[in-house]
């Protein structure tokens, strides 16, 4: 080989599988580390048995390949993983084939040697990784005949679930690395010494076994229920990902679910199958297809997180939801259905007080990490060589000292523990963080040194993680504030939820929402200014379409009222008012689908959608042809403006609906109950647009009732065909991100007010300049969009610069948010931030002041 192209990782050394996919790890690295989207798309595409085209390396099936280490990646994988890493490093491409047969010959030796019995060790770690799918239902006969064949539903969702896992998981561990915890049936592992406990490695084996499938994890604050929550998922979620699960047994999604989100009274399938179309964006009926054939294993993350803290009597949010799955039975309606629920210990206690619990399930307790465990995690994290590798003497030195007890019980958390390492990191003496007072109590010193932990962690982590270049860097002071307004809010979001039993989705005591932070800037003041702005917006869009219209001039209004300046008026009045009640709405949302569409697509879909509406248009031409008689435009007319409106109309609706398949569009049904309101203003705007033609005809009371009439339907229809084309997922969906919905809000609104505005125009240009109709409909169409179909992104605007005005939040929030999940303060939790752990959100929030 030359210089410039240095021979990759020689996978023929390998003697193991854990081995070869080290050196996969290792080809990654030779690389340049390629990004997992990057390889993605440099792996090229491959067609499955059934003929479908998918993607060679899928992001989350290369992130779980390179985490396995007992089994060999298949063959079509390390081809195309190979092929990507060496494009990738431009390594030559005549040299590609003989790499790859390099990579052929070393899997092969290792397939065709590994013909030995395993041992019980490796026998235990295989089935670890690929555990048991869980049955909901006792095996019968009419499903144990034969392989039950993995639906498009399920293997949609499971994919989805590991993706959202595999982000989550690196946003807790910041790798793979896990720390070394353990899990029994004992609070205290020193109770029963023939109980060594588990580490979170066999958690998916030791789930597989339970009969029922029912777990309730209780764990201190910062044990790492979460961590398990996750470690469970993806382990459950391995054999469907990579065989379609194990014939004779239903397949079942593991998906974790944040148990804040659950409404007091509301019942569990609904809402569980509520939750899979939100959060990761089934179809309706798919979903409640799943919950009612008992296809999902609905893991509830933080069951403590329902009720306020402190508890100010029996916690009956919690309660509430115990009940609600103790009647939720499997399949057969005999046994108890699959459930898995995290608990913190203290809530847990209550429950217990309260002879409240999770029927026959078994229950678990993380236990506190011991002195080796803590220091195997620190070599891991510090090995020789690294720069705080000397520290790990100084924190041993503390564990084994004279107040070792309260240093042990201040770390014994992962938590705890990273908030140790960060600090340490960031240049922190670990002798004076691990300083324990003299107390008698080792519980009050070690409370010391957890607050000392706390307190230095948003210095150290804004200190490690610096902005990018040319960028100001926050203070951490800045840091400090800022965050602590959002645990300020969040707190009234604990308060408001606790006063009412439904509290709009994502309003809970952990999820930053971002269309939910208006709040902060005073709820009365921005609902107020809102509204105010929204009624201005719709009072210039109703003076753009009469400007526009020029069928009245100012002094007409003077005389005695026609039927037409009637109704138009009325029209302009209603949709008015309609556009002001929705400003005043309380809790406006911002939804719409998260799709990742290739731009070839988009243009096809955009094509296909010109086409078809080109002859509807026509069709409308001709319809306004006959009502007016002909007495404003001609056939020509009719037919030209027709096709181009007709043909904007479709394409824009063309280039949205690019993404939607089957059975992922909404129905006529769900788009209509989704916003009535809004598809009923859209409705008078339509009626609206094609009164000025007929009134120039002199048309009568009949003429102009059927024009309404039919414009109004058509405008309908078209904001319910607009509704189900933005509205739902893809199946090309990436990854949510939180603020995604909030950023398509405006630009979908004004979308939505645009496909008006060329309606508006082609009625202007009738008897207005180009220029002139031009200028109204443009105007109109964006003040249209923004009164109606923008609420969300409007009153959130208004909040977060009223907010940043006081200094509570940066003017720039997005930005600051994520780079507080890059430093590790916040995470990414499906579409929301949350703190990066309770404990730093409790530790931020400021104290009541009376």
């Amino acid at each position: 080989m030359t210089a410039n192209h240095p021979r990759p990782p020689d996978p023929t050394e390998s003697e193991s599988a854990a081995d070869f996919v080290l050196s996969l790890v290792r080809l990654k690295q030779w690389a340049g580390e390629p990004s997992l989207s990057r390889l993605r798309s440099l792996g090229g595409q491959t067609v499955t048995s059934d003929g479908v085209t998918i993607d060679a390396l899928p992001k989350s099936t290369t992130s779980h390949v390179l985490r396995q280490t007992d089994r060999l990646p298949r063959w079509d994988f390390v081809k195309a993983f190979v092929t990507a890493c060496l494009r990738y490093r431009d390594y030559p491409a005549e040299l590609i084939p003989g790499e790859l047969e390099r990579w052929r010959a070393a899997r092969t030796a290792l397939a065709g040697s590994d013909t030995r019995t395993p041992s019980d060790n490796e026998r235990r770690a295989s089935e670890t990784v690929t555990p048991e799918p869980p049955a909901a239902v006792a095996a019968t006969p009419a499903e144990t005949t034969g392989p039950f064949e993995l639906d498009h539903a399920v293997d949609l969702l499971a994919r989805r679930v590991a993706r959202e896992e595999d982000r989550a998981r690196k946003g807790l561990l910041g790798g793979y690395s896990i720390a070394p915890v353990s899990f029994g049936p004992h609070a205290d592992p020193n109770r029963h010494e023939d109980d060594a406990g588990d580490d979170l490695h066999s958690i998916g084996e030791f789930f597989g076994g339970l009969h029922p499938q029912r777990l309730l994890v209780v764990g201190e604050s910062g044990a790492g229920k979460t961590v398990l929550a996750i470690e469970l998922v993806l382990q459950l979620l391995e054999p469907l990902l990579t065989g379609g699960g194990r014939p004779g047994h239903r397949p079942m999604v593991p998906v974790r679910l944040n148990a804040a989100r659950w409404t007091l009274g509301s019942p569990f399938e609904p809402w569980l199958a509520e939750q899979l179309v939100q959060d990761f964006g089934l179809a309706a009926r798919d979903a409640e297809r799943l919950v009612r054939d008992r296809q999902v294993l609905p893991v509830l993350d933080g069951l403590d997180e329902l009720d306020p803290e402190p508890s100010m009597g029996a916690p009956r949010r919690a309660i509430g939801l115990l009940t609600e799955l103790n009647r939720y039975s499997d399949l057969s309606g005999r046994r108890p259905g699959a459930v898995v629920v995290t608990c913190r210990a203290g809530r847990y206690t209550e429950l217990s007080e309260a002879r409240a619990g999770l029927d026959n399930a078994t229950r678990i307790h993380l236990h506190d990490m011991t002195i080796e465990q803590i220091n195997a995690y620190l070599r891991t994290r510090w090995p020789d060589g690294h720069s705080c590798d000397t520290h790990r003497d100084g924190i041993h030195a503390a564990l084994s000292g004279t107040s070792g007890t309260a240093v042990h019980t201040a770390l014994a958390t992962p938590w705890r523990l990273l908030l140790t390492v960060t600090a340490v990191e960031s240049g922190a003496d670990p002798a004076e963080l691990l300083l324990a007072d003299p107390d008698p109590d080792p519980r009050v010193a070690a409370a010391r040194i957890a607050r000392r932990l706390l307190d230095a962690y948003v210095p150290a982590a804004t200190e490690l993680t610096p902005r990018a270049a040319h960028a100001t860097p926050y203070r951490p002071e800045q840091v400090r504030s800022w965050l602590e307004s959002l645990a300020s809010h969040l707190r009234w979001q604990a308060a408001h939820t606790a006063g009412t039993d439904r509290p709009p989705p994502g309003l809970t005591p952990i999820d930053i929402v971002p269309h939910l932070l208006w709040p902060i800037g005073g709820r009365r003041r921005v609902r107020a200014l809102h509204g105010l702005c929204c009624a201005i917006f719709a009072v210039i869009a109703m003076l753009a379409f009469w400007a526009g219209s020029a069928v009245d001039r100012p002094g007409d209004l003077r005389d005695s009222l026609d039927v037409g300046e009637g109704l138009t008026l009325a029209l302009m009045g209603g949709w008015v008012a309609i556009a002001t009640g929705l400003s005043l709405s309380p809790w406006p949302a911002a939804a719409g689908g998260r799709a990742n569409v290739p731009r070839r697509r988009r243009v096809i879909g955009g094509l296909l959608g010109a086409l078809a509406g080109s002859p509807i248009g026509v069709i409308c031409g001709l319809a306004g042809l006959v009502l007016t008689g002909g007495r404003v435009f001609g056939p020509g007319f009719a037919i030209a403006a027709g096709a181009a409106g007709g043909a904007v109309f479709g394409a824009v609706i063309g280039l949205t609906a690019a993404a939607r398949r089957g059975a992922e569009r909404m129905t006529v049904f769900e788009a209509v109950r989704a916003e009535p309101v809004t598809l009923l203003g859209f409705g008078l705007c339509g009626a609206l647009t094609g009164l000025p033609p007929l009134r120039l005809a002199g048309a009568g009371p009949v003429a102009l009732a059927a024009e309404v009439m039919g414009a109004f339907t058509l405008a309908f229809a078209l904001g319910v065909v607009f509704k189900m084309a933005t509205g739902g997922w893809s199946k090309d969906a990436e990854l949510a991100h939180p603020r995604e919905a909030l950023h398509r809000n405006p630009l979908i609104g004004v979308a939505f007010g645009l496909i008006g505005g060329v309606a508006a125009f082609l009625v202007f240009v009738m008897h207005q300049g180009v220029l002139a109709s031009l200028a109204c409909a443009v105007v109109g169409g964006v003040t249209f969009g923004l009164a109606f179909g923008a609420i969300a992104w409007s009153r959130t605007m208004i909040g977060l610069i009223i907010a940043a005005v006081r200094g509570e939040l940066p003017l720039r929030l997005w930005t600051f948010l994520d780079w507080a999940c890059e430093a590790r303060l916040l995470r990414v939790s499906g579409a929301t931030y949350q703190f990066r752990h309770r404990e730093l959100q409790d530790f931020l929030t400021p104290s009541e002041r009376g």
